[in-house]
């Protein structure tokens, strides 16, 4: 079992910067993972592991990298192994980039969603004047 926590969250202007952080731990003497992602979720949409989010953007271990639509150009994504730290820079935010972020993680290589086995609890980014 790997568990995931998000920080980094908050309340920022339209235009400004903020940077998630997801730090990944686990009680196992051995484990790898191969995808980290980014994964957000808009208010009013109950979060729902049968529903579904939004791509924000994915990493994997050799530095596979991307993005959603909604990120490109404006979100970096990033990874510290030897820390078990996965970062999402974000940079020109908007309003519609409010919502609940969560990241999440798979041992294989992942490309949707369901591929991923290990949540976190998610971050509220909220992007308001």
């Amino acid at each position: 079992q790997v568990h995931l926590v998000e920080s980094g969250g908050g309340l920022v202007q339209p235009g400004g910067s903020l940077r998630l952080s997801c730090v990944a731990s686990t009680t196992e003497s051995k484990y790898s993972i191969n995808t980290v992602g980014w994964y957000r979720q808009a208010p009013g949409n109950q979060r729902d592991l049968g529903g579904q989010r939004e791509l924000v953007a994915s990493i994997t271990y050799n530095n596979r990298i991307r993005y959603g639509n909604s990120a490109k150009g404006r979100f970096t994504i990033s990874r510290d192994n030897a820390k078990s730290t996965m970062y999402l820079q974000m940079n020109s935010l908007n309003p519609e980039d409010t919502a609940v972020y969560y990241c999440a993680a798979s041992p294989r290589f992942a490309t949707n969603q369901n591929d991923y086995i290990y949540w976190g609890q998610g971050t509220q980014v909220t992007v308001s004047s």
